[in-house]
């Protein structure tokens, strides 16, 4: 057997997130006609923090959110927790989509910040929230670059970062491929996701929100003033919806035209003992992001598991639950990965294996499609920045729903669309060549290098 396999092999294929005891009961699913002032569709963060927002700004509002499935055991409930100020995918990816509005998307980011964690302090949320920093590193000399490209532009933003060299960045992890590394100390952190979900959750109901779990939407009829959500034994009528359906695409055909669902993979080890964190340093239990082309991010939780995640994979037509990812030979390499980052601890094994889906677009940032004359607002696209950015994406959401007008809302990102993605079969082979590509592009170079330099010209970030 080998090391990858043998760390694998008492692994559970399911969340470690999800795998918990405080998961709540479910609430129970819809059944019969109701009415509503707004109908939200998806029970993730965006649904979440849709129902949450609506009720703060206007208590009186009646709002029903169906999930299909249990709240948080979507996208939600299955990311890495690593918190970030960045409302577009961090301060390189706004720079390069929206650099006229940088400024203000920059102010947006850090007043969501604030505000995402007042709600998790007002209420009492107890979701492992460490406020510890996120931190890039270099796992190659050449990418220094790109970190002191970061480093320039953070703290021409206002941001309290330190760029750190060899020395420094393994003193606070060691791992013998961190080369260099920027720390950003501030308004970043980790979270536990799942039950920050279930936190938000508890608030929505205490708010006032109805939710209804079990509750898959079947389709949408326009009636002209209203909307009809269909269910499977319901239906509600609402003059305005949020879709809130991530990577799922639900809502209107043509959402899909501008997102692709690509899976990423995450594991979690056993907790480890304190001589294993010994090995590791990591005191400051920052989490960490990698300049990898199909880049890996790694986290500690409370009980000192390792989370560690990347190389995202596609599959035919969009799947969000693909057979493959049930596999514990799909988790092979990522273990590889592990070990790589890591070689010193050889003696840990894993506990869970998981995938999740993420709903990419050309822009690798939240964008808002509007549907049914305005009535309906699809809300996503954020490319696996979705633990705080949603609250920013729900808030935005509404400010369109409802008709808000500001100088927020006429900035590009608000108004305009990431450029469409081709459909199959060519998504597919286009996906399938770069992921390729992708696995191995730092080390090898050659053709892999062409084709994702190729995809860049294409418009499509990497």
């Amino acid at each position: 057997m080998t090391r990858n396999r043998k760390a694998l092999a008492d692994a559970t294929i399911y969340p470690f997130w999800l795998d918990n005891p405080a998961a709540p009961e479910t609430c129970g699913h819809l059944i019969g006609a109701t009415d509503a002032d707004l109908a939200i569709v998806g029970g993730g963060f965006t649904g979440l923090w849709t129902a949450i927002l609506a009720k703060q700004r206007n208590p009186g509002r009646d709002v029903v959110l169906i999930e299909a499935g249990k709240i948080a055991h979507g996208a939600s409930g299955r990311p890495g927790g690593i918190v970030s100020t960045s409302v577009m995918h961090g301060l390189i990816n706004a720079a390069r989509v929206f650099p006229k509005d940088l400024a203000a998307l920059e102010r947006m980011g850090k007043d969501n910040l604030d505000g995402w964690r007042k709600t998790i302090e007002d209420y009492g949320i107890d979701a492992d929230l460490e406020w510890t920093g996120e931190m890039t590193v270099a796992v190659d000399k050449r990418h220094l670059a790109e970190i002191d490209e970061e480093y320039a532009l953070a703290s021409a933003h206002g941001h309290t970062v330190v760029k750190l060299n060899r020395e420094e960045t393994q003193a606070e992890v060691n791992s013998p491929l961190y080369q260099g590394a920027m720390w950003s100390r501030e308004r970043s952190g980790t979270v536990h996701p799942a039950k920050l979900a279930w936190g938000l959750r508890r608030v929505a109901l205490e708010l006032g929100v109805r939710i209804y779990e079990h509750t898959p939407m079947t389709g949408v009829e326009d009636n002209g003033g209203t909307l009809t959500i269909l269910t499977h034994d319901g239906r509600i009528k609402a003059p305005r919806v949020l879709f809130a359906t991530n990577a799922w695409a639900a809502g209107h055909p043509h959402i899909r035209r501008r997102i692709v669902a690509v899976r990423d993979r995450v594991l979690a080890t056993e907790p480890l003992t304190d001589e294993q964190l010994s090995r590791l340093g990591w005191k400051h239990r920052q989490g960490v992001y990698d300049t990898r082309t199909q880049l890996n991010y790694t986290r500690l939780t409370r009980d000192n598991r390792i989370i560690f995640g990347g190389r995202v994979g596609y599959y035919f037509n969009d799947q969000t639950d693909p057979e493959a990812d049930r596999r514990i030979g799909t988790y092979d390499q990522l273990a590889g990965y592990f070990f790589k980052t890591f070689p010193q601890l050889e003696d840990v094994r894993f506990t869970h294996a998981w995938s999740g889906p993420i709903d990419l677009s050309m822009r690798l940032a939240v964008h808002f499609q509007r549907y049914y004359g305005g009535k309906g607002v699809w809300a996503g696209g954020y490319s696996g920045f979705g633990v705080t950015t949603t609250r920013f994406g729900a808030g935005i959401g509404l400010d369109i729903l409802d008709g808000h007008e500001g100088p927020d809302l006429d900035l590009d990102f608000a108004r305009t669309l990431p450029r469409p993605i081709p459909p199959e079969p060519l998504r597919w082979i286009g996906a399938k060549l770069t992921m390729y590509a992708l696995d191995e592009v730092d080390e090898k170079g050659g053709w892999r290098k062409a084709w994702v330099n190729l995809v860049h010209k294409m418009g499509f970030p990497l």
